[in-house]
């Protein structure tokens, strides 16, 4: 059972990144000040320092929450699809149609303030990436158990970095990216699927 001294550190710890959460957009990374932070939160400046250490441990933990919410929605997707490009379908415009939708992403992708977030989703995104291809890994392997481990993976991190470019740079509605990285991804399942088989 969680302690009353746990459930009150997780609560203070989720104030703050709401807080943060909420700033970030306007103030982008290089405007973020612990000291609003602090004062969105009702605490000290200190205590936001006690928690994270310094701004980029929080804006970092900021962007994993973020992505934490993504992941249960891409989840959902595959849960509920009637096979492993469907799911993958389903996840792409879940992923592009939500991160236009968040103010976080959206700023990132398309604010002057935001500019500075967008390494978040590029450059420094690797876990980011990584904990996204290794869910869509388990997925595809539940939805094909045709596909080893290794092709899962191959497979998944494609999807993802294909959805971030579609992201980063949209020139095309959701269900267009959706259209477009299935195309790409579908006869390389067949052939992974059939070369498993063969083994």
């Amino acid at each position: 059972m969680t302690s009353f001294t746990d459930r009150t550190k997780a609560s203070l710890r989720e104030s703050l990144l709401d807080a943060a959460a909420d700033l970030l957009p306007e103030a982008g990374y290089a405007g973020l000040r612990m000291a609003d932070v602090a004062a969105k939160a009702g605490v000290s400046r200190q205590t936001v320092y006690n928690e994270f250490g310094n701004k980029a441990a929080l804006t970092q933990a900021v962007a994993l929450r973020t992505a934490s919410e993504f992941l249960d929605g891409i989840r959902q997707r595959f849960e509920t699809a009637d096979g492993l490009l469907p799911g993958i379908h389903h996840a792409v415009v879940y992923t592009i149609e939500h991160a236009r939708e968040n103010r976080l992403v959206a700023a990132a992708l398309g604010t002057e303030a935001g500019e500075d977030l967008l390494p978040l989703l590029t450059t420094r995104g690797e876990p980011i990436l990584s904990a996204a291809a290794e869910l869509a890994a388990e997925q595809y392997r539940e939805l094909e158990p045709g596909l080893s481990a290794e092709s899962a993976a191959l497979l998944a991190e494609t999807a993802v970095r294909l959805s971030l470019s579609h992201l980063v740079l949209s020139t095309h509605s959701a269900a267009e990216a959706a259209d477009a990285v299935t195309a790409v991804l579908a006869p390389a399942i067949r052939q992974f699927v059939h070369n498993g088989v063969k083994r």
